[in-house]
């Protein structure tokens, strides 16, 4: 089997990215990460950070973007697990019907780089799993 170890992420639609910023910043007291290189569109977007492992990424959405119609506030969360783990999940979710809709790809995460997966669970809400390597 394989087991879930932490809460990587979470990823928020964003609107209206300098209130946001200015809300988990100024009033939550959470330091944002990347926002340089995003106002210089080397990340697509910026982040804040609640502990050493996890972060809260602030992902803009256009005023008519449509990418998420039933959940305009949530993109999706993310698990982390073990490398070992991965090839286990994977085969558990085909053998439960679980389509993996992307992945592995690499994604930035809360510890840098990782290996992640993507898929949806029942009522459509995308889930993110990834591992980082022991590099």
């Amino acid at each position: 089997m394989f087991r879930m170890t932490a809460m990587d992420h979470i990823v928020l639609n964003v609107r209206d990215m300098d209130g946001v910023l200015d809300f988990y910043q100024n009033v939550l007291g959470l330091p944002v990460e990347r926002l340089a290189e995003f106002q210089r569109g080397e990340a697509p977007f910026p982040s804040v950070r609640i502990s050493a492992d996890t972060v809260i990424d602030l992902f803009p959405v256009a005023e008519s973007d449509d990418a998420t119609p039933e959940r305009s506030d949530l993109n999706h969360f993310c698990l982390v697990l073990s490398e070992n783990d991965m090839p286990r999940l994977m085969t558990h979710l085909t053998a439960h019907g679980v389509a993996i809709e992307e992945g592995p790809v690499t994604r930035w995460g809360a510890h840098g780089n990782g290996t992640s997966i993507y898929f949806s669970d029942p009522e459509a809400r995308r889930i993110e799993v990834r591992y980082y390597s022991a590099d």
